[in-house]
């Protein structure tokens, strides 16, 4: 005989079985969900928060304004709600805080279409939605916290677009940094970053470097059971 072990004369084998919660998908997890729900409500908390202390702060003076005041006027206007004020420095070179009002998306794009970007916004955290619900298992925390921050991002410029009808900004990192060799930005600006943001930003761009990273790390979504045993008891049945 052989001196070989196996199922047959010895002690098999056991192969390392996955944990199985670990494996659901992300939607029938109550610790993925636990995890989006948290990112979701403690990220619009801190940038509705944060938004509403710059502007009582950082003019000097409250800015307190209404949206009808705002749809009145025309985007190349809107900013003459918010009174002449220094920046505030709050690292120098690094970080100001200075108070502007944005029309349009993230940098300023698009300004005066804000049932379009209204839309977007919808839809885009609809299909963040989608990815956590199909694309992600219960293990993919990393994953979740992505689309939380995205989620809570989107609804923090959300709120501010159907309150405000425009976006609160008011973080202007590298203020006094400029390009190096004369370059411009389309438009005229030197600086190497132009443009005034806030923390809904701020979570959108981390939240989408946190999905695509792990996204980048589970490319494809895992099978459902039943397409795993498939092949198995066609096998067994030949």
């Amino acid at each position: 005989m052989s001196g070989s072990t196996g199922e047959q004369g010895g002690v098999a084998r056991s192969e390392p079985v996955p944990n199985a919660n670990q494996e659901l998908p992300a939607w029938r997890s109550r610790s993925a969900w636990v995890t989006l729900v948290s990112v979701v409500i403690i990220g619009v908390a801190i940038d509705l928060i944060s938004k509403a202390l710059a502007f009582r702060h950082v003019a000097g003076d409250p800015v307190r304004f209404n949206r009808e005041q705002a749809l009145a006027l025309p985007p190349s206007q809107i900013n003459q709600l918010i009174p002449q004020h220094e920046p505030v420095r709050v690292i120098p070179l690094l970080l100001d805080f200075q108070l502007v009002l944005n029309p349009g998306a993230v940098f300023g794009v698009g300004p005066g279409r804000r049932i379009f970007f209204v839309i977007f916004t919808v839809a885009a955290i609809g299909f963040a939605m989608w990815i956590f619900a199909h694309w992600t298992r219960a293990a993919s925390r990393w994953a979740h916290i992505g689309i939380g921050l995205v989620v809570a991002g989107g609804l923090g410029n959300l709120y501010d677009r159907m309150v405000y009808g425009c976006v609160r900004d008011f973080i202007h990192p590298l203020p006094r940094v400029d390009l190096p060799f004369g370059i411009t930005w389309p438009g005229g600006a030197t600086g190497v970053w132009p443009w005034v943001s806030n923390v809904a930003d701020a979570f959108l761009l981390i939240g989408i470097a946190l999905l695509i990273a792990s996204l980048w790390r589970n490319p494809a979504p895992p099978k459902p059971e039943r397409e795993k045993a498939a092949p198995e008891s066609s096998r067994s049945g030949r």
